[in-house]
């Protein structure tokens, strides 16, 4: 049994790095195919994605949906237990948001523009 030192770090195994919090993100907003997260997510590469999707499927946090069809159609949307991150997502977004601010001062003067980061539209 693995021991823990303090329980954030169980988190962080599951949700801890560059890209998994980006890709949970994206997914509050709806079932996304790895092309469209490749789309929203221009400085990951193809096998980062990949590889960040399998442990987040077998984390359970994600579901992997594949279609029957020609040609094969994949999708990603976030697991039951996956949604129970949302409220940690919106807090690190809001966190983000006041951090640009600080040290930049207007927040769309440094966000890329994508959905998540709409003037008006909500953080996740």
């Amino acid at each position: 049994m693995k021991k823990y030192n303090i329980s954030v770090e169980a988190t962080l195994e599951v949700i801890g790095g560059k890209w998994k919090c980006v890709i949970l993100c994206h997914l509050t907003h709806g079932k996304k195919r790895t092309s469209d997260l490749r789309r929203l997510m221009p400085g990951i590469t193809q096998k980062m994605l990949t590889q960040q999707l399998r442990e987040l499927e077998n984390d359970g946090i994600v579901n992997r949906i594949v279609y029957n069809q020609v040609p094969p159609k994949v999708e990603y949307e976030l697991s039951e237990y996956g949604w129970s991150l949302k409220s940690i997502l919106d807090s690190l977004c809001a966190w983000g948001d006041q951090h640009i601010v600080r040290n930049y001062g207007d927040k769309f003067l440094v966000l890329e523009d994508n959905i998540l980061n709409k003037p008006g539209e909500p953080d996740s």
